[in-house]
């Protein structure tokens, strides 16, 4: 195995390259909108609608189990 530097620069910076002063650093991911929290007024209610269809398919996979139980056991 060997010891080569993957770098092409051998460690040291481009010319080219610029570098960003201390304290001129660009803000955070977090901070850079206005605002803070949920972008809207939330409702309470909307998980009524997702929660009435999966208790149909709940019930409707029961009572399929629960008839094929009983043709099987005939």
């Amino acid at each position: 195995m060997s010891d080569a530097n993957p770098d092409p620069h051998n460690g040291r910076r481009a010319q080219h390259e610029r570098t960003v002063p201390p304290g001129e650093t660009p803000p955070a991911e977090s901070s850079t909108g206005p605002e803070t929290g949920p972008r809207g007024d939330v409702t309470r209610g909307w998980t009524k609608g997702p929660m009435i269809a999966i208790g149909i398919v709940v019930v409707l996979c029961a009572a399929f189990f629960l008839v094929y139980a009983i043709i099987v056991a005939r």
